[in-house]
């Protein structure tokens, strides 16, 4: 069953307690979304998993500060669309999981799916006026994205 990401998104965001501007609002999760699709390319990361992360990770925020389980709450609010709105094998829910969990705590990850998560989101730090360091990316074309200031000389690469 393939996933249906437009009517997934509508629902999710609908209840979001920011602006579709703010800094970790929706606004944020499409960047996240572009920004992981381009990282596949090359890390070959689960695409399902990285485009549901780009969409819950920060979806269960409270405020645009300090929040430090707002991870585990997206991680939860993507369980419970689990088998009604998408199916994700077990395997691939745990990774999201994971990735949605551990996003602002972890520093570093092997798995290409968790470290292409991860670097999607830090590659939209400039919203915040911090620039990516290279070194806090996980994959080698996170590295050279963030060694080169901007994914936008990317987007139309194959």
């Amino acid at each position: 069953m393939e996933i249906d990401f437009q009517s997934l998104w509508n629902i999710v965001s609908a209840p979001f307690a920011g602006q579709a501007w703010s800094i970790h609002g929706p606004d944020h999760w499409r960047r996240v979304e572009r920004n992981g699709l381009r990282l596949a390319t090359r890390t070959h990361a689960n695409l399902k998993v990285v485009r549901l992360f780009a969409l819950f990770h920060d979806s269960r925020r409270v405020n645009d500060g300090w929040d430090p389980d707002h991870g585990a709450r997206g991680a939860e609010f993507a369980a419970s669309f689990r088998g009604k709105a998408f199916q994700l094998a077990d395997d691939e829910f745990d990774l999201l999981h994971y990735a949605c969990v551990w996003h602002t705590a972890g520093t570093r990850h092997e798995h290409s799916t968790i470290a292409t998560c991860w670097d999607a989101d830090r590659l939209d730090l400039g919203r915040v006026g911090i620039i990516p360091d290279p070194k806090r990316m996980c994959t080698g074309f996170g590295r050279e994205l963030a060694a080169a200031g901007s994914v936008e000389s990317f987007l139309n690469q194959t």
